[in-house]
């Protein structure tokens, strides 16, 4: 065994991660901490909430416009925050709901169009670091990190956080 791989089993007998792996999550918590700071300056931006910010990235990536109901389960808030949060949303210009056609009791939140393009302006920095990040590396590293970062939202996905 080599003797980085030595030092990786002792810190783990000894109930410490290994080096790498310490450095790896440090390195996660930074990437987090980063994307967090900017959306943090979004919402300050736009008179909004950080919780608003995790709501509008929400409805963007989602494929259908979501409900409210899907809002609530993502963001493990109740019903009456996910209202609140959506109301400070629709006022802003951020959001609009609509009922659907063929159950009227059912809402759906949709991003509104010129909204997309106020945070596609703020965020084009994050756009660009990306960028100029993924140009440095091959196909064959990026279907790496792709495929690992495709895992680790899945696992994460499955946790179940407490309810507010």
């Amino acid at each position: 065994m080599a003797s980085g791989q030595e030092n990786d089993v002792e810190a783990n007998s000894a109930g410490s991660p290994p080096a790498d792996l310490q450095r790896f999550a440090v390195a996660l918590r930074r990437t987090i901490a980063e994307v967090n700071r900017l959306s943090h300056g979004f919402a300050l931006a736009q008179g909004l909430h950080p919780t608003d910010v995790s709501a509008l990235s929400f409805v963007l990536d989602s494929a259908d416009p979501p409900t409210p109901g899907m809002l609530r389960e993502h963001l493990g808030l109740t019903s009456g925050a996910v209202t609140a949060c959506l109301d400070r949303l629709e006022k802003a210009g951020h959001i609009r709901r609509t009922r659907d056609s063929a159950d009227r009791r059912v809402v759906h939140v949709h991003y509104v169009q010129d909204a997309r393009a106020v945070a596609r302006s703020y965020f084009l920095p994050l756009a660009q670091a990306a960028e100029r990040t993924r140009a440095r590396f091959d196909e064959a590293e990026l279907a790496v990190v792709q495929r690992y970062l495709d895992a680790l939202n899945a696992e994460l996905g499955d946790l179940r956080v407490p309810r507010r």
